[in-house]
């Protein structure tokens, strides 16, 4: 996405809420003395449902952050935790006139199950977030992979599978504390069904809003989409999100 010429020539005020997107990564770490806890509820049309926890921390500041993402699956589906992820992010850039923020990540996928479940395999996952500011509006984009290994196939033997995927994102800050939101993304999810390995592109698209409030050094932040989601050689999708974000102080800045 691109920004206009324009804009970038008058300073920006700072949005009063960031790194609050759902599907999309922002490129911001935590500030220093600040932690953040997540909770996202996604239910599909079928009756299935998603939820993951995420608490981030900086160490010490915002150069550095070390988080943890749990997620769990439930509703038509048996109920189960799916791979946790241990995530560690590293803030490059700063955004600044003429340049974005870029924050890139690198996960570990933690086995959660037993051999024959799913969520028993592990592995690594890299993303690259950018964002930037234009007047009332910000844009990011990611690009990314994440790699499982010893997934179990028919025959006895295991394959490692391999699942890029790129988003991209615009807010509108129509308040200083309430955001519309469009996001998008594009996986190119590889599966194992029976003795193979199939993959195929699924795309979603997510229109939605978020609304913060700021309680002294803490910030509130609830928001809700409707993602619509096409694989290929499916039919479209329909799902609800809600979305919670708690940051508090666990020391004062100085």
């Amino acid at each position: 996405m691109l920004w206009p010429s324009v804009a970038r020539a008058q300073p920006a005020e700072p949005f009063e809420v960031t790194d609050n997107s759902f599907f999309v990564e922002e490129a911001f770490n935590q500030e220093a003395g600040i932690f953040q806890n997540i909770f996202g509820w996604v239910r599909h049309r079928g009756g299935s449902w998603e939820s993951a926890f995420t608490q981030e921390w900086p160490v010490p500041a915002m150069t550095h952050q070390l988080s943890y993402t749990v997620p769990f699956v439930g509703g038509d589906v048996k109920g189960r935790f799916g791979h946790v992820l241990v995530n560690y992010r590293y803030q490059a850039l700063k955004e600044d006139k003429g340049r974005p923020a870029f924050a890139p990540r690198v996960s570990a996928i933690l086995p959660t199950g037993s051999d024959d479940e799913e969520g028993a395999d592990t592995g690594w996952q890299i993303n690259l977030p950018f964002s930037k500011q234009s007047g009332d509006l910000y844009f990011h984009w990611n690009a990314g992979v994440t790699w499982l290994r010893g997934v179990p196939l028919d025959a006895g033997t295991s394959v490692q599978l391999t699942i890029p995927q790129v988003a991209g994102s615009v807010v509108w800050r129509t308040t200083p504390l309430f955001h519309l939101m469009l996001e998008s993304v594009l996986a190119f999810e590889q599966a194992v069904e029976g003795s193979l390995t199939l993959r195929r592109k699924v795309l979603t698209l997510s229109p939605g809003f978020r609304r913060g409030w700021n309680i002294g050094e803490q910030q509130l932040v609830i928001g809700a989409a409707a993602p619509v989601i096409k694989g290929e050689g499916d039919d479209i999708a329909f799902a609800g999100l809600l979305y919670f974000s708690y940051e508090l102080p666990f020391r004062r800045s100085k």
